[in-house]
């Protein structure tokens, strides 16, 4: 903890998420921007693990950023939320969450590798939201680095609004400065790591872009704002001060998408992107307004100090010697240190103490929030991410986080007893802290089963349950939940006799087993003549039927979709009861179903696959090799999407298979269509296979 900190009215804070694809420079950017503020007294490294907001040993041991962080920086009089999020889109979940209580988006974009995959996926991500957003193009100081081909792509990838607020002076290693379209004024750099500079005006050799990128700029102002508009055409100054105020609304409704540009590394250009922040991006009580369910309809939440206290918990984790820390956004109403709070969704109350605001791994003291920022609290007794908090004497409920659904599955084994013991906690704890991240024991295929993003997510989250919790893992392929069933019907006897002294036990059945159509389950018929069978005991018969047929006749799978029919027998006056027809039913069913054409199903997936076009070739070939069988084509915008029937034994880690085939740039999603009977040589896999794993 550090000492307290102010609290900041809700027009002088301003929530920025800061998304891109891996390696654009998103948290070097948030180091510098804290670093510039004066927010931090030394600027952090990525590589070397000191970076503010990658503290934890997952990330520095990796390089890359795994979680969502915040940290703060105050600018002119505004403290600048800054939410980091990472770029691997195995982490997608973590961005999600930051868009959902951010008020607007900057996109940082490489100047040499342009837009990627992880821009598209997270820039689609913030759009569905509404999210008002801006690019930062960064890494300006590097080797070929372009901003004007970098602009042109944003503008046919990502959007057609995206306008130049600034144009770079020179590039790479000549990276001089940057010129300010709205002051017509050039930020030439002075050195230093404050990107400190000198404002003079532009110099010649960018005097025709600059020209050319300002006639455009303030077009589109203009043409927002009739008196404005008025004035250009009749040759009047514009009124600075009114051309940024129209500018800023164009953004807050996401008719204008600015464009700044700067060296994350050098801090060249990041003084002037705080100023901007300021002035364009849009403070909680001018951002989109944000609705609640009341239990009766829908409300609009007041973000005023006066409303009615509702906060929206958007990221939980556990630190050692701390405890469990839950990240919250107030969206309505004045949150002040131990103040106690409804959590209507699970019918409890929360007492708020120790309230801080986050930079990093540190959590600064606050004895007030207001409508709009963001706080942190230690030990909430039963609060979880998505979790809305609220005055007791008006409870709502905010609109949660939309997770993406798992799409990578592991079986885990525990490596020792002592992690067995502890294993069902330790993955309870880390859905608790990554919501995208599921697990759970599957008794039918008797494993416990983990799912997640993508290889890379699985893999950390473990790491990270070897590091919190102490329990270590093995991972393996799941196993298929097959099925067995028969092709045509057959008949025979079940007998069941035992004599050992007293009384002993008969049941003596005979049973013609039957195709039912797919998904037809078991049925039971009763077709016993003159008593042969006690009617008492017919039942026993069917339950014996049912039990057998839940470890099949040919690998151990669960035989579906038939129908017995009990139609002879035979009885004993004293030694016949429930357990022994029970018994001579199991004995009836091995025989027969043996006789019956047995055969095994296999689960079909029906994939849906949403490609850019040029990968569609790649796709159709690699969904042919897993025996896919493609059922159509539809499109999407400027992306195709397959359907196609699929064995599930045919797609494990299809996940990372596909982003390979397509540089990333697709994706997919499954559900089960039905059980297929399989090809006769993987028929004879699967019995091995079986006989293997009962031999070890």
């Amino acid at each position: 903890m550090a000492s307290a900190a102010s609290a900041y009215e809700t027009p002088n804070i301003r929530n920025v998420v800061l998304f891109g694809h891996g390696g654009a420079g998103k948290t070097t950017l948030v180091d510098s921007m804290c670093y510039v503020a004066g927010n931090t007294n030394r600027k952090g490294d990525v590589q070397k693990g000191s970076a503010l907001t990658d503290f934890t040993p997952e990330e520095t041991g990796h390089g890359i950023s795994i979680n969502l962080a915040v940290a703060h920086a105050v600018w002119d009089e505004t403290r600048i939320n800054l939410i980091d999020t990472p770029g691997y889109l195995d982490f997608l979940g973590e961005v999600l969450a930051g868009i959902r209580v951010g008020d607007a988006g900057l996109c940082v974009v490489d100047a040499i590798s342009g837009v990627e995959v992880g821009t598209e996926k997270t820039w689609a991500a913030a759009e569905a939201a509404s999210l008002p957003r801006a690019v930062f193009v960064s890494m300006m100081d590097r080797d070929n680095a372009n901003f004007r081909s970098t602009v042109d792509q944003i503008r046919a990838e990502l959007t057609p609004n995206a306008m130049p607020v600034q144009v770079p002076i020179g590039a790479g290693a000549d990276f001089a400065g940057i010129v300010d379209l709205l002051t017509m004024k050039a930020h030439m750099f002075k050195g230093g790591d404050k990107g400190a500079a000198d404002e003079v005006d532009p110099p010649a050799e960018v005097a025709a872009e600059v020209e050319e990128l300002r006639e455009t700029l303030i077009e589109a102002i203009v043409s927002a704002d009739d008196d404005l508009l008025e004035a250009y055409f009749e040759g009047e100054e514009l009124d600075p001060g009114r051309v940024v105020e129209v500018l800023a609304e164009a953004i807050r409704d996401g008719d204008v998408v600015p464009v700044f540009c700067g060296s994350c590394q050098t801090s060249a250009g990041v003084p002037a992107l705080l100023d901007r922040i300021v002035e364009l991006l849009p403070s909680p009580d001018r951002a989109v307004p944000q609705t609640a369910s009341n239990g009766s309809g829908e409300v609009v939440l007041e973000p005023g100090v006066g409303a009615p206290a509702a906060a929206l918990v958007f990221k939980t984790t556990s630190e050692p010697h701390v405890g469990d820390l839950s990240y919250f956004r107030v969206f309505s109403g004045r949150i002040t240190n131990g103040i106690m709070l409804l959590n209507p969704g699970r019918a409890s109350t929360e007492r708020l103490a120790h309230l801080a605001i986050p930079h990093g791994v540190r959590r600064v003291d606050v004895e007030v929030l207001n409508p709009g920022d963001i706080g942190v609290v230690t030990k909430l007794k039963d609060t979880h991410t998505g979790d809305t908090l609220c005055d007791g004497a008006s409870p709502v409920t905010l609109e949660g986080i939309r997770w993406p659904a798992p799409d990578l599955s592991l079986a885990v084994t525990a490596r020792t007893r002592a992690d067995e013991d502890k294993i069902g906690s330790g993955l309870s704890k880390l859905h608790e802290e990554d919501p995208t991240f599921a697990a759970g024991y599957d008794p039918e295929r008797g494993q416990t089963i983990i799912r997640g993003l993508g290889e890379i997510h699985l893999n950390i989250s473990l790491e990270k349950m070897t590091r919190k919790y102490g329990v270590n893992v093995d991972t393996h392929e799941p196993r298929i939940a097959y099925r067995e069933t028969i092709t045509r019907t057959a008949e025979g006897q079940g007998r069941h006799r035992k004599q050992s002294g007293g009384r002993g036990q008969f049941g003596d059945c005979h049973v013609r087993l039957s195709p039912l159509p797919r998904g037809g389950g078991y049925a039971f018929v009763d077709s016993i003549k003159g008593g042969v069978i006690p009617t008492k005991f017919v039942p026993a018969v069917g339950k014996g039927i049912e039990e057998a047929s839940r470890k099949g006749v040919l690998a151990g799978y669960p035989l579906v979709d038939f129908q017995a029919q009990c139609y002879y027998g035979s009885h004993h006056s004293v030694d016949s009861s429930d357990i022994a027809f029970q018994i001579a039913g199991s004995i009836a069913f091995q025989k027969v179903a043996r006789e019956a054409n047995p055969v095994i199903l296999e689960p079909i997936m029906e994939v849906e696959v949403e490609t850019p076009e040029e990968y569609m070739g790649e796709v159709m070939g690699d969904l042919n090799q897993r025996r896919g069988r493609v059922l159509g084509m539809d499109s999407k915008g400027r992306r195709q999407v397959v359907k196609a029937h699929v064995p599930q034994a045919e797609l494990y880690k299809y996940s990372a298979a596909l982003r390979s085939l397509t540089h990333g740039k697709a994706t997919h999603t499954r559900s089960l269509a039905a059980y297929e009977q399989v090809p006769p040589h993987v028929q004879e896999r699967v019995i091995a296979e079986s006989r293997h794993d009962d031999d070890e």
